[in-house]
């Protein structure tokens, strides 16, 4: 009995996680190296501002896009791997991909190069996503610094920031999120054809589910993401502040040397 309930968590609850660790590491960079190194520019912390905070992590998130769709498009199909779906071919595309860049070429060789950013354009306007996250992040940090300082900010603070951050974006852009999901794996609703785009779908589900029927597995999605961008946050912070202290520490041994 025990030996079963692993080997279906193994199959079903876990399926695809390891190219989604592999496409989080990597989306996460992207988007933390661009996002930081921008902020870098502005010269004091007097310039910082929720607007500014949103214009850098949009131009961080565009960048994240065009680099790192065609691994979530493949995420995705893996994802549904032996999952029955009510139509073509496409939609069972995963069931021949061993992993994550066995699928980037087969799809590239079979579908075409143009396939692998299947659903870019909701990608693209979710970079409102990541955007309102850190804008939220950022502004309530800002707000909990000033009024008790940096160096007694705890992880599990940084942790409930995140979480909130998330829970914001999360409700505000899941729309897209669902039509993107549906984009890049394929629907099964009889009365669309297969390539129908963005808003045909989005139209078809107001009409025959009304509004939240945009909203349909948001619960499931609000644990996921929400406990995944706390957990990253609060790690980041922590491994920030630690290589920050390791290098100040490094610049006053090196002036003593001096």
């Amino acid at each position: 009995m025990i030996e079963f309930f692993f080997f279906f968590a193994s199959t079903t609850l876990y399926r695809g996680m390891v190219p989604v660790l592999e496409s989080l590491c990597a989306s996460n960079f992207v988007y933390f190296y661009t996002f930081h190194g921008l902020k870098a520019l502005r010269a004091t912390s007097a310039e910082q501002s929720a607007g500014k905070d949103l214009l850098l992590a949009s131009v961080a998130g565009v960048v994240n896009v065009l680099l790192t769709t065609p691994l979530w498009v493949v995420n995705t199909r893996l994802k549904m791997k032996g999952l029955n779906s009510g139509s073509g071919s496409i939609q069972h595309a995963g069931d021949q991909y061993s992993g994550l860049f066995d699928g980037l070429v087969k799809m590239a060789r079979q579908e075409g190069v143009g396939s692998l950013w299947n659903g870019t354009i909701p990608s693209l306007m979710l970079v409102s996503n990541p955007a309102i996250q850190f804008m939220t992040y950022e502004a309530i940090k800002r707000r909990l610094h000033a009024a008790y300082g940096e160096q007694n900010m705890s992880g599990l603070v940084y942790f409930f920031v995140g979480a909130v951050a998330k829970a914001v974006a999360t409700v505000a852009t899941y729309p897209l999120q669902l039509v993107q999901t549906k984009l890049r794996h394929g629907h099964n609703y009889e009365d669309l054809p297969p390539d129908a785009g963005t808003m045909k779908i989005t139209h078809y589900i107001l009409k025959k589910y009304g509004l939240l029927g945009l909203y349909k597995g948001m619960e499931a999605k609000l644990l996921q993401t929400i406990l995944t961008a706390a957990l990253m946050f609060a790690a980041y912070e922590k491994i920030a502040n630690f290589v920050f202290k390791l290098l100040l520490h490094h610049q006053e041994v090196s002036s003593k040397l001096k």
